[in-house]
């Protein structure tokens, strides 16, 4: 069953970039905070050292985990923040993240931030998201 939204877009550039400025979710529902998702495996250990696109790859793989242990789908994300130790080279493979959530048919909220470093020094991404769904 799909969420009814509204996508909130003043302006449409940011559609060719693959996210809606603002997103309006009506009525009640389930609401997952996901927590910082990052390229590491599922013991606990960082992969894919000095790899962007493998990275952002896992660490979505990731959120989809976290997704789908409550039901959910990149389709139902409302909000994504990814943080990065290096802007320029995370959009050197952003298309690997558009081109996922464009096949989900998610184009959430998004927010892109540059950090000095993350938790464990040799990751370069992190995906922090809000889901709904009914």
């Amino acid at each position: 069953m799909a969420m009814d939204r509204t996508a909130v877009n003043p302006w449409t550039w940011s559609l060719e970039l693959g996210y809606a400025q603002g997103t309006v979710v009506p009525g009640p529902g389930r609401t997952l905070y996901c927590a910082g998702q990052t390229a590491m495996s599922g013991e606990g250990k960082p992969q894919h050292p000095g790899d962007m696109a493998a990275q952002l790859a896992l660490s979505l793989d990731n959120v989809e985990a976290v997704l789908g242990e409550a039901g959910m789908s990149l389709a139902d994300l409302v909000r994504l923040t990814v943080y990065t130790t290096d802007v320029d080279r995370l959009l050197e493979h952003y298309g690997v993240l558009a081109a996922r959530l464009g096949a989900a048919g998610a184009a959430p909220p998004s927010t892109l931030l540059g950090v000095a470093r993350l938790a464990v020094p040799e990751l370069l991404v992190e995906l922090e998201g809000t889901a709904v769904a009914p």
